[in-house]
């Protein structure tokens, strides 16, 4: 199944995506954060065929969750991407945080910063938490997770490097996408050989396999949730491979006008033009 949120006619929603179309099952959750807190997808689900339809064409995509508890960020998770940094291995992940309105969602707007000259794109595969815990082991994190979506964790690479916390760089307004939908795990199947490529302008940048990730999936969950209870909608953005346009030689930085894709094996195509602060 696919979920998406969204704005239509002045409100903001959420449903079930059907081809060209979209359930709204906002009148039997209020939004999908509530759904995944009720361990209710499925039951939402079961109400499409009587919920109000509205086509994809029609509707403002939102981020996938635009109200989450929390987004944590691993930074240095693709062997490639750690070399062209020059860092060290490290024996944990690099978590870092991102604020909610640091989001917009598919086909919106990624916003180039007016005080910064070096906004950049990152390519990742994101989860989303279905059922909270603490402590979880990785033998049960599976069963923690609701579904995948794509995101590009844009990056304001001079505001990053300030100082050796980087977490300035990494919330500017609208500079990170997250989207087009939540896609169940049952649609995905088996991660490993998916293929993560980011797009500008219609030139591949960053292309890699999900298997290629250093600290896999089951180990950020077992280690987030070591220092931090997990809860419904919350989001895990799992890292970058490779490629990243401050690491190029000249750098590549993103400018007004540039069209970027997130395209992920049968998680979807994420895409979004960057535009100038106002």
């Amino acid at each position: 199944m696919k979920f998406a949120s969204f704005t239509a006619q002045g409100r903001a929603a959420w449903g079930l995506v059907q081809g060209d179309m979209v359930a709204d099952l906002s009148g039997v959750f209020p939004d999908l954060k509530s759904a995944l807190a009720a361990d209710g997808l499925a039951f939402a689900a079961s109400k499409a065929e009587g919920a109000p339809k509205l086509a994809l064409s029609a509707i403002t995509y939102l981020p996938v969750l635009p109200n989450p508890d929390k987004i944590f960020c691993i930074g240095l998770n693709y062997a490639d991407h750690v070399k062209e940094t020059g860092r060290s291995d490290s024996e944990y992940p690099a978590v870092f945080a991102r604020f909610a309105n640091t989001q917009t969602g598919h086909l919106g707007p990624l916003v180039l910063p007016r005080n910064s000259t070096q906004f950049d794109y990152e390519g990742e595969l994101a989860i989303v938490i279905g059922r909270g815990g603490r402590h979880i082991s990785r033998a049960d994190s599976w069963s923690h997770i609701a579904g995948y979506a794509c995101y590009d964790e844009g990056s304001v690479r001079d505001f990053q490097r300030h100082t050796h916390q980087f977490h300035p760089g990494k919330n500017f307004p609208q500079t990170g996408a997250f989207g087009p939908c939540l896609v169940t795990p049952d649609e995905v199947g088996d991660l490993a050989k998916l293929r993560l490529q980011t797009r500008v302008n219609g030139t591949v940048l960053q292309d890699a396999l999900i298997e290629q990730m250093i600290f896999d999936i089951p180990r950020q969950i077992e280690y987030c949730s070591s220092f931090t209870r997990l809860e419904p909608g919350d989001v895990i953005v799992t890292g970058t491979p490779g490629g990243v346009g401050s690491r190029r030689t000249p750098p590549i930085w993103l400018k007004e006008g540039d069209v970027v894709e997130i395209e992920i094996d049968r998680v979807g195509l994420l895409r979004n033009t960057v535009v100038a602060e106002s």
